[in-house]
């Protein structure tokens, strides 16, 4: 056993990626990338730290809340959260980001790398409003790889599948969970409260 801690270590693992695999990435957003991000109700996005961890967060929102400015530009709104505000501080410190977009039923996946930029303009903004609700930033993204992944993961996981999925019950509420990491001090609502709360809050 050892650890592996060289590229060229690596590749005498796995050998060479495909050449379809490396064909496949563009530096721009063609038509079939553009038609997955709008009908994508999901995204994972990570960032980090100039130097320290990274940090990965879902973004979610109806179909199409990710806007496509032209073929290199992306926005994405921040909807109100917890505010701790992990990948925005990341995002001033590093602008490098990295998006996975997700469509519910669909095995295969789409990956973004950019640059991104934290804005507040008002037109841009206003793209994003949700009945009238406007988000108080948006990111703004330079896209620098967009390609789509296999759906290998997806087939492993059962993700889609209803039979993959379990009975809420068999975790405990998401209060009584903060309550045992908070050795009890952080001061939990009710779970219906809570996310009757939470449904309240998504604009």
């Amino acid at each position: 056993m050892a650890k592996i801690d060289t590229v060229e270590g690596l590749l005498n693992l796995y050998g060479e990626a495909s050449q379809v695999s490396t064909m496949k990435q563009l530096a721009y957003l063609d038509e079939h990338c553009a038609k997955f991000i709008s009908l994508s109700p999901f995204v994972v996005m990570g960032t980090s730290a100039k130097e320290g961890l990274g940090d990965v967060s879902p973004r979610g929102d109806q179909p199409g809340f990710v806007k496509i400015l032209d073929s290199e530009t992306i926005i994405l709104p921040d909807r109100p959260g917890n505010r701790r505000l992990d990948n925005l501080r990341n995002i001033i410190e590093n602008p490098v980001v990295s998006f996975l977009f997700l469509i519910p039923g669909v095995d295969e996946t789409l990956r973004i790398n950019g640059i991104a930029e934290i804005r507040d303009d008002a037109d841009l903004r206003e793209l994003c409003a949700v009945d009238g609700k406007l988000p108080v930033t948006v990111l703004k993204v330079s896209v620098k790889e967009a390609y789509l992944h296999c759906p290998k993961a997806f087939m492993r996981s059962g993700l889609w599948d209803p039979a993959s999925q379990i009975i809420r019950s068999e975790l405990p509420t998401l209060g009584k969970m903060i309550k045992d990491q908070t050795n009890g001090e952080a001061p939990v609502q009710p779970h219906d409260e809570m996310i009757a709360r939470f449904k309240s809050q998504l604009y």
